[in-house]
């Protein structure tokens, strides 16, 4: 009799996807768009297109508008040429069997003015943070880590125009190709923002109470669920990362309020952004049983897990996808060299942001530099 095969390595349907593991490719910042204006290139469709082996790729962030942009070289999805950029991505994933949803972002406050004419940041209230943003030269490509400033409150009346830009942000999305979209409601971003009472002292219909916090997701999800089909939408969301001055009493109430209305509007699936950091606490297992009862579909956990941690995770029917960051980007083959249990290579971390090929498609697979046994 053959061994059981362990879970992550086994299908998985994702609304209309159907999974041939249960392995994603948590979006990552690269930024190594083309300038002028952040245009997803061949060197784009290379990397990724390396990587569809994944089960599910989720694409790095990507701003669904000028104002939503934060940091240097990162792509967009609102200009005709950043769509046809994107397709150079989603064609060569699919022609290498892979799957792949596009991240949809706007920063909120994670700016700097450098990114808008001077102007300041927008947010869902004007409080100060701490948070840097990465700024590079366009001339050089070089840059470092910047202070961001305390942002500008949105007026109530310019909200709706950002609904709007995540729905048109969705569309092109699907005209690029893309199989769907995630909507990045984590990590300290305006989404979740607008969630947190640390960072939303708003008196307005989208301040104060639980409802009313949650009332600019609700519009997003809507927006964006309305103009492509639930089936096609994911949500990333981090309860338990406090970074940036996120740190907010309700927003495990908060979130597990959200979920019962994302279960019920229909969303593929629910993307934890779990704390990655050394001796981060990990997601208790409480939590995760009360996030099961509110959403019962699909829930992806993304936050350094290892092959056994993975499989773990998964054979309690809490979780149903596992995600990987890191791993991916110095091993390509990431699948493959986990189910056969070889060596992981190392990233170069002087290679993350920015750049030419080299740390990002250079990287070879395990086939390239060793004899399979």
């Amino acid at each position: 009799m053959s061994p059981p095969v362990p879970p992550l390595f086994t299908p998985a349907r994702v609304g209309r996807l159907s999974l041939p593991n249960r392995i994603v490719m948590a979006p990552m910042t690269r930024a190594r768009s083309s300038q002028p204006g952040n245009v997803p290139n061949a060197l784009m469709a290379g990397y990724y297109a390396q990587r569809a082996g994944a089960g599910l790729i989720v694409t790095e962030a990507t701003q669904i508008s000028p104002q939503g942009q934060g940091y240097s070289f990162t792509p967009g999805i609102h200009t005709d040429a950043q769509v046809a950029g994107w397709r150079l991505v989603t064609d060569a994933v699919h022609a290498a069997g892979g799957r792949i949803v596009l991240q949809l972002w706007h920063v909120g406050r994670m700016s700097h003015p450098v990114f808008h004419g001077g102007a300041l940041p927008v947010a869902p209230s004007a409080v100060p943070f701490e948070g840097k943003v990465w700024i590079a030269d366009p001339a050089t490509g070089t840059g470092g880590m910047v202070d961001c400033p305390t942002p500008r409150a949105l007026e109530t009346a310019e909200i709706a125009g950002i609904v709007d830009d995540y729905r048109r942000a969705a569309l092109n999305a699907i005209v690029a190709g893309f199989d769907g979209v995630e909507i990045h409601g984590a990590n300290g971003y305006l989404i979740d923002q607008f969630l947190r009472t640390s960072s939303n002292v708003r008196t307005d219909a989208y301040g104060g109470s639980r409802e009313n916090r949650q009332r600019f997701l609700r519009e997003v999800v809507d927006a964006v669920a309305g103009a492509i089909g639930a089936e096609r939408v994911g949500i990333r969301l981090a309860p338990f990362i406090t970074a940036r001055g996120m740190a907010c009493p309700d927003i495990l109430p908060t979130l597990l309020d959200a979920a019962a209305f994302l279960d019920v509007r229909g969303l593929a699936y629910l993307h934890l952004s779990e704390a990655d950091w050394d001796d981060a606490p990990r997601i208790p297992d409480d939590f995760r049983r009360s996030l099961r009862e509110r959403f019962g579909r699909t829930i992806i956990a993304a936050g350094r897990y290892d092959l056994d941690r993975a499989n773990a995770t998964l054979a309690t029917g809490l979780v149903d996808l596992v995600a990987f960051g890191r791993p991916f980007i110095a091993n390509p083959d990431l699948p493959d060299r986990l189910a056969h249990g070889r060596p992981l290579a190392a990233v170069d971390p002087a290679t993350l942001f920015g750049g030419d090929a080299r740390g990002y498609t250079s990287y070879p697979a395990f086939a390239a530099t060793e004899t399979r046994p």
